[in-house]
């Protein structure tokens, strides 16, 4: 068992930008769906702070962060630090009312979780959010400074990806929450085929489907994501990096040798080298050329999604250059 699409340094991660778009989507899902059933069940103030192990860490941190951001604490019995730490974090769990999970790892006892998030001492404090893991902080830290972090947290969990958090009511039974299913949509069938041909590295059938989605439903999310994200990979799977990197080098002014380095610079985790390349070049160029790279910049936007503050930057930056 090991947690996935963890996105650790900030860098675009495909698969932990598709988890996030799945998770707004299946957020939103899940309010309408609940709405229509007459309300979300409710869960008691005991059940918002949770001990996890590896065994459960799939279940109750991955999954539970597609409706709620789940805040991890790393501790140990024998750490001083973490017993002023974790009643802080317990007590905030409650007041948040909802608004996030408190997850408590015993390191100890799961060294596997301990190793796999680089931690090198304790406390330390992470949050998972829509499968994407982040380090909050680490070691002591005051009230004060919690507060703010976690407030961060949760403002953009909702407006990132629509997680509202938890219903809470201080009547019910601790576990006593039901489950509400969402009931599949029309597309889930050829999503999910898209993301088994994905998995499978059948990149020609993952663009398929993701067409074939899009040819019906123009305005679907995932596939207008997963479509970007399959023709990234499928452009880049053939390249001779080293041969893209110098022809890049040699040829500033060529649309096609930029927009070729810029598909590298996205794969790579190199977001704003990516945008700033291919502004670069829209300055440089004119007519089709230009219009090219252009075209281009606006698929990778799509890869790494509107909302990011790369994108929103490198769209102004865009339009400064064309205008």
């Amino acid at each position: 068992m090991q947690p996935r699409n963890m996105s650790m340094s900030g860098v675009v991660d495909l698969a932990a930008v598709k988890a996030a778009q799945e998770a707004k989507a299946k957020a939103e899902q899940t309010r309408a769906e609940t709405a229509r059933q007459g309300g979300a069940g409710a869960v008691s103030p005991a059940d918002l702070v949770i001990d996890v192990d590896e065994a459960g860490f799939e279940r109750d941190v991955l999954q539970r962060s597609a409706e709620v951001p789940v805040v991890i604490d790393f501790w140990a019995e024998w750490c001083q630090p973490c017993k002023q730490l974790s009643p802080v974090l317990e007590r905030l769990a409650v007041e948040y009312n909802g608004r996030f999970l408190l997850a408590k790892i015993d390191v100890d006892a799961n060294q596997m979780l301990m190793q796999q998030f680089g931690i090198q001492g304790i406390p330390a404090v992470f949050a998972v959010v829509a499968g994407q893991a982040l380090p909050l902080f680490q070691g002591a830290a005051g009230e004060e400074q919690i507060r703010q972090t976690l407030d961060q947290l949760v403002q953009v969990a909702e407006e990132r990806f629509g997680l509202t958090g938890l219903t809470v009511d201080p009547d019910a039974q601790p576990g006593a929450a039901p489950a509400h299913e969402v009931p599949a949509g029309p597309y889930d069938a050829l999503l999910e085929a898209a993301v088994q041909a994905l998995d499978a590295g059948d990149l020609g059938g993952a663009v398929q489907a993701y067409k074939n989605v899009l040819s019906d439903d123009p305005g679907n999310t995932e596939a207008k994501l997963g479509l970007a994200q399959a023709e990234l990979l499928q452009r880049v799977q053939d390249m001779d990096p080293q041969r893209v990197r110098k022809d890049a080098a040699e040829k500033p002014g060529d649309a096609d040798a930029q927009i070729a380095a810029a598909d590298l610079d996205l794969v790579g985790g190199h977001v704003e080298d990516a945008f700033a390349r291919l502004i670069d070049t829209v300055r440089r160029t004119a007519g089709d050329d230009r219009d090219a790279v252009r075209r281009r910049l606006l698929e990778l936007f799509e890869v790494v999604g509107p909302e990011d503050p790369r994108v929103v930057g490198a769209r102004r930056a865009l339009a400064r250059a064309l205008f």
